[in-house]
């Protein structure tokens, strides 16, 4: 029988900690390694050398990140390696002797959390696109959050001194408004300037709406004639944010055609976007979730538990049948899922019947959701295993 052996990986940012162990749980090297390309390669090298006959195990607690480097390292050389998330190595860490917590302490409960488990998945490097829209997509999401905290910080200044102005634009999706903003944010400034110059200089900065807006600022600057206490620095504070909000719509617009443009040439494109509710920017979070790879889970039930769409028992004694949502998922694909189901059941007629049942049956507009993403999940996982784009059940009437 070839024997085995288990290297397990405590990643960090500057440097990795390695621990080697048998199947007695022995400890055959342990070793901190910076996390640059030869130190690196010496350190798979050594655990090779460890091995001789014996096949290795690698275990590692990041998928991303500080650990992308060695993780494409062990992919060229063929290496296996399973994924342990680190909230896993936390609460396992509570079933070993001693209280105290070290690097290598961390990568000797990974290795033996391989050596003893069987429902690890192997961690597969996603192709390059699938990557690609990884980052892209965190990138957005990043730029969508800067973006609302930029605007809630607006509002909440430009309330201060002019909360007539706050009142009659949504600045959330008004463009014009911000154009406006960014040059004029007191009363008397644009009463000063009148309706028809205002308009004027809307529409030369490029406001779609110009003549509204002009109007619409003219009838809140005439509400209030009244100065506040430092309204001249907190108008300059709201022209900055108006021009770092224009910025945010810039970069995320130019982040979406990156997005699209990979998105559109990945195998799996025309199959996701046939299908009710997955439009290019939740598409791309789906195949950056899962890596573009269906083959990576066992099955569709694999998959919606990674997603947090299959609900987990909470049964003890007497009690049974208690179904919970799961503390562990995969947030950004649960979200990617949902949030196509809630489009769908406007858009799509076979979706809308199936909430519609499910709400008659008494569950709750989330509960209904994600019981249609679940059921969702399962045709989306046909379709990408066949490659067999979306067609909606026709039902035939007979006369």
């Amino acid at each position: 029988m070839q024997q085995q052996l288990w290297a397990g990986v405590d990643a960090g940012k500057s440097a990795h900690h390695c621990v080697v162990i048998d199947a007695g749980g022995k400890r055959l090297l342990s070793r901190r390694v910076v996390n640059d390309e030869r130190p690196l390669g010496e350190l798979i090298d050594a655990v090779a050398g460890l091995a001789d006959d014996a096949s290795v195990t690698w275990a590692i607690d990041l998928n991303h990140g500080g650990a992308a480097l060695l993780i494409a390292m062990l992919a060229e050389r063929d290496q296996r390696l399973l994924y342990i998330p680190g909230r896993t190595v936390h609460w396992a860490s509570g079933t070993y002797r001693g209280d105290g917590k070290t690097d290598a302490k961390d990568a000797a409960i990974i290795a033996d959390q391989a050596r003893m488990r069987r429902d690890l998945q192997p961690l597969r490097v996603g192709d390059e696109t699938a990557v690609e829209l990884r980052i892209l997509t965190s990138r957005r999401t990043d730029l969508g959050c800067d973006r609302t905290r930029a605007i809630n910080r607006l509002r909440a200044q430009l309330l201060e001194y002019f909360p007539a102005l706050e009142r009659a634009f949504d600045l959330r999706a008004s463009k014009s408004a911000l154009i406006l903003l960014t040059g004029y944010q007191t009363p008397d400034s644009i009463r000063r300037l009148g309706e028809t110059r205002l308009a004027a200089w809307l529409r030369k900065n490029g406001a779609r709406t110009s003549a509204r807006v002009a109007a619409t600022a003219i009838e809140a600057a005439k509400t209030q004639h009244t100065t506040v206490t430092g309204q001249q620095l907190a108008a300059a504070m709201v022209a900055r944010l108006a021009k770092e909000v224009r910025e945010l719509d810039i970069e995320i617009g130019e982040i979406d055609a990156m997005i699209e443009q990979r998105f559109r040439r990945h195998r799996h494109a025309e199959t996701i976007l046939s299908m009710p509710g997955f439009g290019v920017l939740l598409g791309a979070e789906f195949i950056a979730a899962t890596g573009g790879d269906m083959t990576a889970f066992d099955s569709v039930d694999r998959l919606a538990g990674v997603a947090g769409l299959a609900p987990v028992p909470r049964d003890s004694g007497r009690v049974s049948g208690n179904l919970k949502r799961p503390r562990r998922y995969d947030r950004r694909l649960l979200r990617a899922c949902y949030l196509a189901a809630q489009v769908a059941l406007v858009h799509d007629p076979i979706s809308r019947t199936f909430y519609q049942r499910k709400r008659a049956e008494g569950k709750t507009h989330t509960q209904a959701v994600i019981a249609l993403a679940r059921r969702r999940l399962n045709v989306l996982w046909a379709m990408l295993r066949t490659g067999t784009p979306y067609r909606p059940q026709i039902r035939v009437v007979a006369a």
